[in-house]
This record gives structure tokens, C-alpha cells and sequence, in this order.
């Protein structure tokens, strides 16, 4: 199976060894989205910004690789506060217009930048 690299000039590009997205056949895998600005810029302590921004990352790459939001399969959200649970429910529940919402994992724990409030992962049919 190819393996293709998905990229979107909306999206920062990564400075440790990954790819924000790879399509797999009938699959765009997208990895843990953080809340970068395309410019390298971070809405620091901001969690509604953060989250919007991840959010504008994923739809920017799952658009590029042919596919969207709507067809979002699974999601992972890492939250490194508890609190913003509620927020991150009502914001995110926004970016789905077909009613149809990904299986969902959500977790807390701490993340490698300590200016990341959230991360999402995801997996999209094309």
C-alpha cells in the first residue's frame, strides 16, 4: 500500500520527526494536532483559542488530503486539564454539521510543550 504525506500550507509544518498526516488507501491518519498557528504562534493559556486552532489544523489537513471533518472515524483528545472538559465538548461538538460524531477517546495527562492546553489525533475515511 503507498503511502502518501499529506500537507496544507495552512498548517505548520513539524519540527520533530513526523508528518501531520499520511493517507493510507482509503484513510488520512492524523497525528496529534497541536494548537501552532500556521505562523509558529501559540494562543498561550487560551484553551478555546487552542482548541479552535487544532481544530482549523485538522479540517486544513483532512481537506488537503480529500476528506473533512464530517468524516472523521475515531478521535484520541488529550486534555492536561480536566476543567476544560465541558468546553472542549460544546467547541468541538461545533465543527460537526452532519450530526454524526467520531468514536471518541478523551484523556488527561500532560503534553511535551508545557504551553499545550489540548492535542487531537484523529483517523478519516477520504
Amino acid at each position: 500500500m503507498t503511502l502518501q504525506v499529506v500537507t496544507s500550507d495552512k498548517v505548520r509544518n513539524p519540527s520533530v520527526p513526523l508528518s501531520n498526516a499520511i493517507r493510507s488507501g482509503n484513510f488520512i491518519f492524523v497525528s496529534g494536532t497541536t494548537p501552532h498557528a500556521p505562523d509558529g504562534t501559540i494562543a498561550i493559556g487560551d484553551f478555546e483559542a487552542q482548541l479552535r486552532q487544532v481544530m482549523e489544523n485538522i479540517k486544513a489537513l483532512l481537506e488537503a488530503g480529500g476528506s473533512s471533518l464530517d468524516k472523521i472515524v475515531k478521535s484520541n483528545i488529550i486534555l492536561i486539564r480536566k476543567s476544560d472538559f465541558r468546553a472542549m465538548n460544546e467547541i468541538y461538538r461545533s465543527y460537526f454539521t452532519n450530526g454524526v460524531y467520531p468514536a471518541r477517546t478523551t484523556i488527561e495527562a500532560g503534553l511535551a510543550n508545557p504551553d499545550f492546553l489540548l492535542e487531537i489525533e484523529c483517523i478519516a475515511e477520504v
